[in-house]
């Protein structure tokens, strides 16, 4: 028994190096291969005019020959980045276990000739699952390039809140979750077995349905092991010395130094996790394959002891670098992890969570609170007045399933918000005056021209242009605003683009917060734009966002914000560091 565990403990450790030589080289090759599909993809959308198509704007995908030939590049090279990034990694795992000593070229040439067997219906949904089902249930393989894929904020919220849209999604969550189990082995089957992909996954059922319990269990298992390894690691590089480092009588220039070179070095030690994890989950899962698809136990060969010259360089150069960076970072500290945070608390709906909702009372409970501005929706009546309102109708908030097109500004009048009433937007804005900036999103089913046209009329009456932000989801509306009427501040909120967003007619940028990376942050303010996040809600969501360099945050929650805020102003360097860093992954 310890022999056989000294050879799977073996079988990783001697792969190692070579798994994270094969991950780099990889890596580049998809890298190279996302840029030059990148400026095609480009190329085709700005033969349409476009700089970018965004979640206001997928119809043009489905509405011109562009879109559709964009679609099919996709599809295709969806293919080839599964094979790729998973396929070659089955096949590396194959030749890894069975040590058959393939190069990398011919791992990812093997991988690469099983991508036939994708194209086709099954293949094609095969693909779909691992790239957009996949991540989102956190079941089975997924590609890197969709991982942190995500269903948005505002739709999951929607969601929470619907009883029947809650049932529908757990209904579809089981389904593709039973789907997903079912179909575990399917890629084992394509590019190790060469197999189509409808018989690859008859296979995948047979074998699960025969396994299940052992491979639940072996599952558990490794990722107990796993765990406790990294654990373990981690501990003695990362924790351990920044605790000795806090408790030690040192300087605090020393300990700044050494809480620095710590760090850094977790960060080196994060990133060969991560190159080895998949990897090391995808070898047990291959073992696991061979293992049920023969019906007998694996055994594992005798690995030998191998030199790894260019693994020992690597380590010299890694601290090296180390070592040169933290002097660096030392001498840059206040200017690279600035202590004090410059994001706007915008509250969402006029006043979040703390006041009633679009509503006079919830902006200044907001305003109270030391909110930079309010966010809030207007939607015409039936009789030409703009009134506060975010859904369709006025059920959720009064009851009322009436529609505000539908209803005079008398009746709205007759509706109340927890007790406050609804307010027209001119009584918004004289009861902003002078306190916030009032970011007024262009909503519903009357959110056409005409709005913009009355929105702006209203805006210029009560001399409030440099007090609102017009805002809206629908691009053509905002387009149209900063191109009539280029005086106005605007702001166009999407939740998924591609192309050259920040270069969208506008004066800001709103972005879902898993969108909001620090790249696209920085592309924004090339452009002189500003970028807002919506919604953050969650405390480490927030905390994120006000160490970032984004110019505001929309939340329900102001009051959690602020205090968030105290936090940050009273950081060590060790959190300063460490939300600084996980601002540039993020």
């Amino acid at each position: 028994m310890k022999n056989e565990r000294d050879e799977k403990l073996r079988a990783y450790l001697e792969n190692s190096p070579d798994i994270i030589k094969y991950q780099i080289v990889t890596k580049l090759i998809l890298a190279v291969w996302l840029f030059f599909l990148g400026r095609l993809l480009r190329l085709l959308l700005n033969s349409t005019g476009r700089v970018a198509v965004t979640s206001g704007d997928f119809t043009f995908l489905f509405g011109t020959w562009q879109g559709i030939l964009m679609i099919l590049i996709v599809l295709v090279s969806l293919f080839v980045y599964v094979a790729l990034d998973l396929g070659s990694k089955i096949v590396l795992s194959e030749n890894l276990l069975t040590q058959r000593n393939l190069s990398i070229g011919e791992t990812i040439n093997q991988a690469l000739r099983s991508v036939r067997h994708l194209m086709c219906l099954d293949g094609i949904g095969v693909s779909l699952y691992i790239a957009l089902i996949a991540p989102l249930l956190g079941v089975g393989l997924s590609i890197s390039l969709t991982e942190g894929l995500y269903i948005p904020t505002f739709i999951s919220s929607v969601i929470a809140s619907t009883p029947l849209y809650l049932v529908l999604s757990v209904i579809a969550v089981l389904i593709f979750l039973s789907i997903g189990v079912a179909n575990l082995f399917i890629l084992h089957g394509i590019f190790i077995d060469d197999l189509p992909a409808k018989e690859a996954s008859q296979q995948s059922r047979t074998l699960i349905r025969a396994n299940w319990k052992d491979y639940l269990k072996q599952n558990v298992l490794f990722i107990l092991v796993m765990a406790a390894v990294l654990l373990v690691v981690a501990g003695v590089l990362l924790v351990l010395p920044l605790f000795l480092t806090d408790v030690l009588p040192l300087s605090a220039g020393v300990k700044r130094w050494l809480t620095i070179f710590f760090l850094l070095l977790g960060v080196v030690f994060s990133g060969t996790a991560d190159l080895l994890a998949t990897p090391f989950y995808i070898m047990k899962m291959t073992q696991l394959y061979d293992t049920y698809k023969n019906g007998t136990p694996y055994v594992y060969p005798k690995y030998e002891t191998r030199p790894h010259p260019f693994a020992m360089a690597g380590v010299i150069v890694t601290l090296v670098t180390v070592l040169g960076l933290t002097i660096y970072l030392n001498n840059s500290f206040d200017s690279l992890f600035p202590l004090y945070p410059n994001v706007w608390i915008i509250a969402h709906r006029a006043g979040g969570a703390e006041g009633a909702e679009n509503t006079v009372s919830g902006m200044e409970t907001a305003w109270q609170i030391g909110a930079y501005g309010s966010e809030i929706d207007i939607q015409r009546t039936k009789d030409g007045y703009y009134i506060l309102n975010h859904d369709g109708d006025f059920k959720r908030v009064a009851g009322d399933s009436r529609k505000p097109e539908e209803m005079t500004l008398e009746e709205i009048r007759q509706l109340s918000v927890d007790g406050k009433p609804i307010p027209t937007y001119e009584e918004m804005l004289e009861a902003c005056r002078g306190k916030m900036v009032l970011f007024t999103e262009l909503k519903g089913a009357t959110a056409d021209q005409q709005m913009a046209d009355d929105a702006v009329r209203i805006i210029k009456e009560h001399g409030m242009e440099d007090e609102v932000v017009l805002i809206s989801l629908k691009y053509e509306l905002i387009n149209y605003i900063e191109t009539v009427y280029p005086e106005m501040q605007t702001g166009f909120l999407t939740f998924a683009s591609f192309g050259d967003t920040a270069k969208l007619n506008c004066d800001y940028l709103g972005l879902e917060e898993e969108s909001a990376t620090s790249d696209a942050i920085r592309e924004v303010h090339k452009q002189g734009k500003k970028i807002l996040i919506w919604t953050a809600n969650k405390r480490t969501s927030q905390r994120h966002f006000l160490c970032s360099e984004a110019d505001g945050v929309i939340t329900d929650n102001v009051l959690q914000a602020m205090d968030v805020i105290h936090e940050i102003q009273s950081r060590s360097d060790l959190s300063r560091i460490i939300d600084r860093l996980r601002e540039l992954v993020g």
